[in-house]
């Protein structure tokens, strides 16, 4: 009987963490899209070079991200210390700046591969190492879940004021049968 609540506890966990990680994905493949949009955009409109467009990119997409994130991924966890979220979430976000255009710089001038072609796969390969830091970052250091003590108390005080409640009303009900 163990095994199977375990296996329960387990199976539920599992759902928790792939209903997170798709949320996480349609943030982040709607913040790819931004992020690529505005890429070809500032490319095509402007002679800004390569990485330069490519950073102005991320930070539009990290505003983006944010937002979604906060506010649709993450809208369960704790919000007590928004201004240390938001510390926290800019930091490792420029980490995954640096990810993700260090790789590009790499290969335009290391490597000389400035095409369109070239630059949109260097971009998306960028974003992508990116994300895999960005998704344990979050959800380890920003969009942290509360902790079990604090769950777990918030449940025995609700329990505890529901138990004195029913007491009250109960000693209420005896009062009147006696009157």
């Amino acid at each position: 009987m163990a095994h199977g609540s375990s296996g329960q506890v387990t199976h539920g966990r599992l759902r928790r963490v792939a209903r997170e990680l798709a949320k996480f994905g349609a943030v982040g493949g709607a913040g790819l899209l931004v992020n690529l949009g505005v890429f070809n955009l500032v490319r095509h409109l402007t002679d800004l070079p390569v990485v330069r467009a490519s950073v102005i990119a991320t930070v539009v997409s990290i505003v983006f991200n944010y937002v979604g994130f906060r506010y649709f991924t993450y809208r369960d966890r704790d919000k007590s210390g928004r201004t240390k979220e938001l510390t926290l979430f800019l930091l490792f976000s420029a980490v995954g700046l640096v990810i993700e255009n260090g790789l590009l710089f790499l290969a335009t001038y290391g490597f000389g591969w400035d095409s369109p072609l070239q630059s949109n796969v260097f971009k998306f390969l960028g974003i992508g190492i990116a994300t895999l830091f960005r998704f344990w970052s979050y959800r380890t250091w920003v969009f942290r879940a509360l902790p079990a003590k604090e769950a777990v108390a918030s449940a025995e005080s609700f329990l505890a004021e529901e138990s004195l409640i029913g007491e009250q009303a109960r000693a209420r009900k005896a009062r009147q049968r006696v009157s």
